[in-house]
């Protein structure tokens, strides 16, 4: 392996520049971190960490003069590190050192230190070796844990006690969790052991480091497995209590109801082989997360969630405000998908008008793809007859909505009336039999009992209008009907 690291150094010129800049400021210098640990496992990476016994400043500004103007520099004197950004690059460098915590905080007391202080401070094996960049060692593994052992045996281990490692700072148990869902790790059993020993200090760590290792298990290829450790190892349920709540089955007469929680993972899982998009990960995840507060048991037809979809929707804001998640648009599209997610298997039966179809169009939008991928991911019947009934079931919805979108365009709704037509031909001030006029239209459109054209809404809004004990002007109607 010392020759492939060797071959791979020396086939990037930035190692020799920064080797070369090490000399001029004469520190030793490594390579180290998740850059050798990607390059073992062949995974592409554009960040590089490099750590020097001496001042990691300096040496980024030195090697920055070497690399030239392309070379963005970022200095930050506070806690002894610099960046630079370099043709879609980011190289950051540091000073070896050592850490020692208080109990009550994950922000650690730091001293400058040896490399082998540096390598003990990290989070796991597989992140504590290094690759020397030294003239007389250049290429050569410093690897004091195992961390090779560890990635051709792919587990999850701490350099030191685990006990340690996680109480000094605990979000290291959410990234053994992240780790081994992106990589398809196991985490070893004495690691483990320690994360569920230190569960309760995850108090200390910031809502958005906590979202930031979430949201990453969510965007690995299998999150079920991510949140599966998150579940047994006890960590699940102070970072999100509502989705240890979707776990458990309850039998009534002997009529029992699916683990809402795996059913929700297998859910997340699907969706995963069809998107790669966050949010709409997101609502599977959410999509049935109000089941618990909705559970019923009826005699005649068992347990029932009635309402979830509804309430599920309301708690999203909640959720995503608590999460420290985005409340914009995006948190508007998940409460939409997990409000509507039931809609479209209702509209299989023939019998369903094209009225029911249209506002299901009107409702979701743009969306309504994304919606249909959901309740596709939502299928997870073990029985493959029922599954491949339920797929066809859902191109019959898609064909469906097709024909009707084509048809009568209501996907991007916009009124064929504006409220300033309404105020010209009625000659009134912006009152609220304007916004009734114009609902009224929208929903004969949705009905079908006026086509969503200009000509029909025109005709429907004089008809509504004088209903509602408004004089047309008749000299506009005569020249704007049918223009």
């Amino acid at each position: 392996m010392s020759d492939q690291f060797l071959t791979h150094l020396e086939s990037k010129p930035i190692f020799n520049v920064v080797s070369q800049a090490s000399k001029e400021v004469g520190v030793e210098s490594y390579v180290v971190g998740g850059y050798v640990r990607d390059l073992v496992l062949q995974r592409p990476s554009k960040d590089i960490d490099f750590v020097c016994v001496g001042s990691g400043i300096k040496l980024a500004e030195e090697v920055a003069r070497a690399l030239g103007k392309d070379a963005k520099l970022s200095v930050f004197k506070t806690y002894g590190t610099a960046a630079i950004h370099h043709n879609g690059y980011e190289y950051e460098f540091v000073g070896a050192r050592k850490e020692s915590y208080k109990k009550d905080s994950r922000n650690p007391v730091v001293e400058d230190g040896t490399l082998e202080d540096d390598q003990n401070r990290r989070d796991f094996t597989i992140n504590a070796m290094a690759l020397s960049l030294a003239e007389d060692s250049y290429g050569q593994l410093v690897d004091p844990f195992n961390g090779m052992e560890d990635l051709r045996n792919m587990i999850i281990r701490t350099p030191l006690e685990p006990g340690i490692t996680f109480s000094d700072d605990p979000l290291r148990m959410l990234r053994a969790m992240r780790f081994a869902s992106q990589l398809h790790f196991d985490i070893e059993p004495d690691t483990f052991q320690g994360i569920i020993d230190n569960v309760d200090r995850i108090g200390i760590i910031s809502q958005e480091r906590i979202t930031d290792e979430l949201n990453k298990i969510i965007m690995s290829d299998k999150p079920s497995y991510g949140f599966q450790l998150l579940f047994h190892s006890g960590l699940l349920k102070p970072i999100f209590p509502e989705m240890t709540d979707l776990h458990g089955v309850e039998k009534i007469n002997g009529k029992g109801h699916k683990d809402n929680f795996f059913h929700t993972l297998q859910v997340l899982d699907n969706i995963c082989e069809m998107t790669d998009d966050l949010w709409l990960r997101w609502a599977a995840i959410l999509h049935d997360i109000a089941k618990p507060a909705t559970q019923r048991f009826n005699e005649k037809v068992g347990w029932t969630f009635h309402g979830h979809e509804d309430l599920g929707a309301k708690w999203v804001p909640k959720i995503f405000k608590r999460m420290k998640l985005p409340l914009d648009e995006r948190m508007k599209y998940v409460q939409k998908l997990v409000r509507l997610h039931l809609r479209p298997i209702a509209l299989v039966n023939d019998r369903v008008t094209d009225s029911a179809v249209r506002r299901m169009i009107f409702e979701a939008g743009e969306d309504v793809r994304d919606l249909m991928t959901l309740c596709k991911a939502d299928v997870t019947s073990k029985n493959p007859e029922k599954v491949k009934k339920y797929q066809a079931n859902f191109v019959k919805v898609e064909k469906r909505i097709k024909e009707v979108e084509q048809r009568d365009h209501v996907m991007n709704f916009h009124p064929p009336v504006s409220g300033e037509k309404i105020i010209e031909v009625f000659d009134i001030k912006p009152s609220k039999v304007i916004g009734d006029i114009k609902n009224e239209i929208k929903e004969a459109i949705l009905d079908g009992r006026i086509k969503n054209d200009e000509n029909e809404a025109f005709d429907l809004m004089v008809k509504l209008g004088k209903k509602h004990g408004l004089k047309p002007n008749p000299k506009i109607v005569s020249t704007s009907k049918h223009k």
